[in-house]
C-alpha cells in the first residue's frame, strides 16, 4: 500500500457490459492533426471503437462529451487497435482493427466545423483482409528493412503467423512445436519476432528465415515439411523462462543494442536482442500489465507496471522509483503527451473505466499527536518477564507425540454412538458363518463457533470394517449453526478387525480463507462383530488378567451379551465371533483373577480389551478409585512370533510370485516378438512351436497372477491378525508394567508403525528399526552405553525375523528390568521396580552380548600382533627383548595403576590365565573407544606413549627385583 495516490486529470467510463483487454488501447496522432498531441484509441469486445482527445474538465463545464471524438459500433469484437504507416501510397497513420475473422485499415479525419458543435470526424474504411484462421493478436514494423512504411504480422489460434504488406497478402509459417499463442512482438534493429510458446521458453524467428522457410498453406508433419520446398523453420534462439509470460515489449530506442523486455507471472526479465539475460526482477505481486520507455539516464530504462492490488510502480531497470495508487486494476497502460501536460499516464481496466493519471501529491499538514511519556514500572516488567518465561519452559517441556489441538475451534464435532444395533441392517453382506452381520448407526453433530465455508465430512475405518458413505459434502455454516450427519458401520470382511475404533474429519475454509481442520474419534460396540455363546472350559492360548478388588459378576459387566447367552453362570461368558473363533471369559471364585481363553491368539484382543475397560468404567461407577488391573505374565512371546512369521512368509510369497511374474512376463513377450517376426516373413516358414509355447507362458502368467492376487488377500488378513497380536501384546506389557499413557503411545508407535503394508515398507524392518533404536536410547543398560548417533540406513526387508524376534525379547526384558520409555534426549538410567508376585523376567539372551563381539576381537587380534612387531624393531637387543615384550604386553592390557613388586609377583603365578581372558575385550572396547573420539593419528601417538611408559615400568620393576 503507497502513501500517494496517482492524481485523476481525466477519466470516462465506457458503456456498460463491456470487456476490454491490453490490446484493447492504443495512444497516438490518428487523425494527424499535426499538432504532435496524442488521441486515446480504444476497442471492446462488443465492437464499440471510441477516440478520445482529453482535456481536464473545467468548473463551469459540467460534462466532458466534447472529449469524444468518435465512437463507432463495428460489427465484430475488437481484438487489437493499433496506429502505423499501413498504407502504401501514403505516409499517414492510419488505423489497424484485428477482429477475429479480419483486419481492417481505417482512416481517421476531422472537418472543422462551421458552427458553434465543433469540429466533425469520420472513419473510412481504406482495405480489409479476410483471415482464414481466427486471430490471436498482431504486432507491425518495417519488416526486412523497408522504409517509411509499415507491415502487419497476424498471430493465430493455431500456431500460424501470417504476414501482410499492406494491401498484400504475403505468406504464412507455421511455429514449429506450437500449442497455445502467447505475445508477440517485434525488434526493428533485428528484424526478428519474439514469442514465448508454451513450453514456457521465448524464442525469436528471424524474418529472413521465416521469408525463406516452407510454406504454411495447410499444416503438414515434420516430415512432410522436409520432403517439401523451403527451409524447415527453426528458432534463431530461444531462452527458458519456467513460467507463462503476460506481455513482451521492444521499446523503440536510440541505443547500439536493443532490450526486449518480458512481464511473466512471477518475474520481470529484460534480454538482450541475442537472448542473453541483462536483468531480471522476482515480484513480490501479481503483475496485471507495463510499459518500457525511455529513461532519462543513459543505458537505463523507465518501466511503468500495474499489478492486482490497484498499484502503479515505476522501476529505473530493477530499482523502485515511486509507487502510487489507483482505483482499478489496470489491463493495458499507455503514456501519452496532451495540450495541457505531457506524459501522462493513460490506463484501461477490464470494465472500460479509462483514466489519464499523472504522479504527484498534495502536502499533508497533519502532526501526529504527542504520546504521554510515562515511567516504566521495573517491578511489573520483571514480574511479566518471569510469567512469559515460565510459560515457554512450560511450552518447551512438553513433548507429546501428536500436537496439542486449539482450546477453542471454530467447528466441534460430537460423535454419538447408537447403543442398539440397526433394525435392519445396511451391511453388503448380510450373513457370514451362519450368522446375521449387523450394523449400527453413527450419529455426528457438527456445530459452529464461527461461519465456515465450504466444509467436507471424511469417516475412516479400518478394514474389514465399512461404513455406508465415507464422504460428504455440507453447506456452509454460519455462526451457530447446528448440523447432524448419520452414517451405519458394518463389518465387510471374512476376518476379525484389529481396531473397533474410527476417525471422523471435517475440513472448511474459515470466515477470512484460512484451511482448518476438526477431528473427532469413535468407538464402534464389541456387539458389531462378536454375538453370545456358550461357555467351553479347554482353550489352547489363556491369558490371565489380575484385579486387587474382589470377583464380580460378569453379568453385571456385560450385559448385553449376558441376556442372550445359552447359560446361566455368572462365572463364564462367551463371545463367538462372526468371522473368527470363540473366545472365553472365566472369573475365578476363590481369587481376583479372570481368565481369557480361545484357540486363535489374536481373537482374544478384542475381547481382553473390552474386559479392561469395562472394568475401568464399573468400578468408576461404584466410586472405587484405586481400582487397577495388572498381569502377571510370563508374555506370550512364543505365540505372538507365530504371527509374526506368517506374515512374513506372505510377504516372502508375495515377493517370490513378483519376480515369478516378472521372469514370465518377459518370456511372453519374446515369445511375441519372435511370433509377429515370423508372421510379417514374406516367406512363410514353421512356427517351432511358438504358439504352443506362447499359449503354455500365457497360463503361467494367469496362474501366477491369480496365486499372486490370493496371496495379497491372505496378507492383508494376516497383517490385520498380525495387528492384532501387537495390540495384545502392548496391553499385556502395560498391565505388566504399569505403564502410563503416555509410555503406551510410544511402544504403540514403536510396534505399530504402519496401518498396512506396501512392497516398498513392512512391518517387520520398521518395528525392528524403532525397537533398535529404544534399545540404544532410552532402554539401554546405561547412561555410557546410549548411542550418540544412529544409523539412519535403507529400510529393506530381512532375510528372516531371528534379528527381530532377538530384539522384541530384549524390548520385554528391559522393561521387566525397570527400563523407563521416554522420548526424552536426557539420560534415562533404569530404576529399580518391584515385580509382581509369581513374575520372573525374561533371560536376556547371550546372542545379544556377542551381537558386536566378533569385529573387536578381531582388532584385539590385529592389535596384538601389530604391537611386537613394531616394537621389535626398535629393540636392539635381542636376549631382552622376549623377556621386555612380554611384560610390555601385561602392562598394555592391564592399563591399571603399577602394583608394588610382590603383589605383582603373585599374581602373575596365579592370575595369568584370567587375564588373558579378560585383556582381549578390554583392548577391544578401548580400541572403540579411542577410534569413536579421536582421529586416527592421535590413537597411534598415544599406543606408543603407552608402551614407552610400560616399558619404564617393567624397567623399574627389573630395579626392584635386583635389589631385593
Amino acid at each position: 500500500m503507497s502513501l500517494f495516490k496517482a492524481r485523476d486529470w481525466w477519466a470516462s467510463v465506457l458503456g456498460e457490459g463491456e470487456e476490454f483487454d491490453q490490446g484493447c488501447l492504443c495512444v497516438g496522432d490518428v487523425d494527424n492533426s499535426g499538432s504532435g498531441y496524442d488521441k486515446i484509441v480504444v476497442g471492446s469486445f462488443m465492437g464499440m471503437l471510441r477516440i478520445f482527445s482529453p482535456h481536464p474538465a473545467k468548473p463551469d463545464e459540467p460534462t466532458e462529451a466534447d472529449a469524444q471524438l468518435l465512437e463507432v459500433q463495428l460489427p465484430d469484437p475488437i481484438i487489437q487497435v493499433e496506429m502505423g504507416k499501413f498504407v502504401s501510397c501514403s505516409e499517414l497513420l492510419h488505423l489497424a482493427v484485428l477482429h477475429p475473422r479480419k483486419l481492417s485499415v481505417y482512416a481517421a479525419s476531422g472537418t472543422a466545423g462551421n458552427v458553434e458543435h465543433g469540429d466533425q470526424y469520420q472513419l473510412r474504411l481504406v482495405y480489409e483482409h479476410n483471415l482464414q484462421r481466427t486471430a490471436c493478436n498482431m504486432t507491425y514494423g518495417p519488416f526486412g528493412g523497408v522504409t517509411g512504411h509499415h507491415f502487419i504480422c497476424i498471430q493465430s489460434m493455431d500456431g500460424m503467423l501470417m504476414f501482410f504488406e499492406q494491401e498484400t497478402y504475403a505468406f504464412g509459417r507455421f511455429l514449429p512445436g506450437f500449442l497455445l499463442p502467447g505475445p508477440l512482438s517485434y525488434c526493428i534493429r533485428t528484424d526478428s519476432f519474439i514469442t514465448v510458446s508454451s513450453a514456457r521458453q521465448v524464442e525469436c524467428y528471424r524474418y529472413e528465415t521465416l521469408a525463406v522457410a516452407t510454406d504454411a498453406d495447410t499444416r503438414q508433419d515434420s516430415d512432410q515439411q522436409s520432403k517439401s520446398s523451403g527451409k524447415r523453420l527453426t528458432a534463431d534462439w530461444t531462452l527458458v523462462l519456467g513460467e507463462e509470460a503476460l506481455d513482451i515489449c521492444v521499446p523503440d530506442t536510440s541505443s547500439a543494442t536493443s532490450s526486449i523486455f518480458v512481464l511473466g507471472e512471477r518475474n520481470f526479465f529484460c534480454l538482450k536482442d541475442n537472448g542473453q539475460i541483462r536483468f531480471m526482477k522476482k515480484l513480490e505481486f501479481n503483475p496485471s500489465c507495463f510499459l518500457p520507455y525511455g529513461s532519462v539516464s543513459e543505458g537505463s530504462t523507465n518501466i511503468l507496471m500495474c499489478n492486482h492490488n490497484n498499484m502503479l510502480l515505476v522501476y529505473q531497470d530493477v530499482t523502485l522509483k515511486w509507487a502510487a495508487q489507483l482505483s482499478c486494476v489496470p489491463v493495458a497502460v499507455r503514456v501519452a503527451n496532451f495540450p495541457e501536460l505531457k506524459g501522462l499516464v493513460v490506463t484501461l481496466n477490464s470494465n472500460g473505466h479509462l483514466q489519464c493519471s499523472y504522479m504527484g501529491t498534495d502536502p499533508s499538514f497533519f502532526t501526529a499527536p504527542k504520546v504521554d511519556a510515562r515511567e516504566v514500572n521495573y517491578d511489573e516488567v520483571d514480574a511479566e518477564m518471569k510469567m512469559l518465561q515460565k510459560v515457554i519452559r512450560e511450552a518447551t517441556k512438553t513433548q507429546d507425540i501428536l500436537p496439542r489441538a486449539e482450546t477453542e475451534e471454530e467447528l466441534t464435532l460430537i460423535a454419538v454412538v447408537s447403543s442398539n444395533l440397526d433394525e435392519v441392517s445396511c451391511a453388503v453382506i448380510p450373513e457370514m458363518n451362519g450368522m446375521p452381520v449387523p450394523s449400527v448407526t453413527v450419529k455426528v453433530k457438527i456445530k459452529s463457533r464461527s461461519a465456515v465455508q465450504s466444509p467436507k465430512m471424511t469417516v475412516c475405518v479400518q478394514p474389514p470394517l465399512a461404513v455406508t458413505q465415507d464422504q460428504f459434502v455440507l453447506d456452509s455454516m454460519g455462526s451457530g449453526c447446528e448440523l447432524v450427519v448419520r452414517f451405519s458401520a458394518f463389518l465387510n470382511g471374512r476376518y476379525p478387525p484389529a481396531d473397533l475404533c474410527g476417525d471422523i474429519a471435517v475440513s472448511y475454509s474459515s470466515a477470512t480463507g484460512i484451511p482448518r481442520v476438526s477431528r473427532c474419534k469413535f468407538s464402534l460396540p464389541l456387539r458389531l462383530v462378536c454375538y453370545p455363546s456358550s461357555a467351553i472350559k479347554n482353550a489352547k492360548y489363556k491369558i490371565t488378567v489380575d484385579t486387587n478388588k474382589p470377583p464380580v459378576n460378569l453379568s453385571e459387566v456385560f450385559p448385553d451379551f449376558s441376556e442372550k447367552s445359552e447359560n446361566n453362570d455368572s462365572s463364564a461368558l462367551g463371545f463367538q465371533l462372526i468371522t473368527g473363533s470363540r473366545v472365553i471369559v472365566l472369573a475365578s471364585k476363590t481369587s481376583q483373577r479372570y481368565r481369557i481363553q480361545s484357540e486363535s491368539f489374536e481373537d482374544i484382543w478384542l475381547v481382553a480389551k473390552e474386559l479392561v475397560l469395562r472394568f475401568d468404567q464399573h468400578f468408576a461407577s461404584l466410586g472405587v478409585r484405586d481400582f487397577r488391573n495388572s498381569f502377571t505374565g510370563p508374555i506370550p512371546l512364543p505365540e505372538y512370533f507365530e504371527t509374526v512369521d506368517h506374515h512374513f512368509e506372505l510377504r516372502v510369497n508375495a515377493q517370490k510370485y513378483q519376480d515369478l511374474l516378472s521372469e514370465r512376463a518377459v518370456q511372453f513377450r519374446a515369445i511375441q516378438r519372435r511370433l509377429l517376426t515370423r508372421f510379417k516373413d514374406k516367406t512363410p516358414g514353421p512356427l517351432q512351436n511358438l504358439d504352443t509355447l506362447m499359449e503354455g507362458t500365457y497360463r503361467q502368467v494367469i496362474a501366477l497372477a491369480d496365486a499372486a492376487e490370493d496371496n495379497r488377500e491372505r496378507l492383508i488378513q494376516a497383517f490385520t491378525r498380525l495387528r492384532s497380536a501387537t495390540h495384545l501384546l502392548i496391553l499385556l506389557l502395560s498391565l505388566w508394567q504399569g505403564l502410563v499413557s503416555e509410555q503406551t503411545a510410544i511402544l504403540e508407535a514403536t510396534l505399530l508403525p504402519l496401518l498396512q503394508d506396501t512392497p516398498q515398507l513392512g512391518w517387520e524392518e520398521s518395528v525392528d528399526a524403532a525397537v533398535s533404536h529404544l534399545l540404544k536410547t532410552c532402554l539401554s543398560r546405561s547412561s555410557k552405553d546410549q548411542a550418540i548417533s544412529l544409523s539412519t540406513g535403507l529400510l529393506t526387508i530381512p532375510k528372516d525375523t531371528s534379528r527381530l524376534k532377538k530384539h522384541i525379547t530384549l524390548l520385554c526384558d528391559r522393561l521387566g528390568k525397570g527400563g523407563r520409555l521416554s522420548l526424552s534426549s536426557e539420560a534415562n538410567v533404569p530404576t529399580t521396580v518391584m515385580m509382581p508376585a509369581g513374575c520372573e523376567s525374561i533371560p536376556e539372551p547371550i546372542a545379544e552380548q556377542e551381537e558386536e563381539p566378533p569385529l573387536q576381537q578381531d582388532a584385539a587380534k590385529y592389535i596384538k600382533k601389530k604391537q611386537p612387531s613394531k616394537k621389535i624393531k626398535s629393540k636392539s637387543d635381542s636376549s631382552k627383548e622376549s623377556s621386555k615384550e612380554k611384560k610390555e604386553k601385561d602392562s598394555n592390557k592391564e592399563k591399571e595403576p603399577k602394583p608394588s613388586s610382590k603383589e605383582s609377583k603373585k599374581e602373575s603365578s596365579k592370575e595369568s590365565s584370567k587375564e588373558s581372558k579378560r585383556e582381549s575385550t578390554k583392548e577391544s572396547k578401548d580400541k572403540e573407544s579411542t577410534r569413536e573420539k579421536e582421529p586416527s593419528k592421535e590413537s597411534g601417538k598415544e599406543k606408543t606413549k603407552v608402551s614407552r611408559k610400560s616399558s619404564v615400568k617393567v624397567k623399574e620393576k627389573k630395579s626392584e627385583a635386583g635389589d631385593g
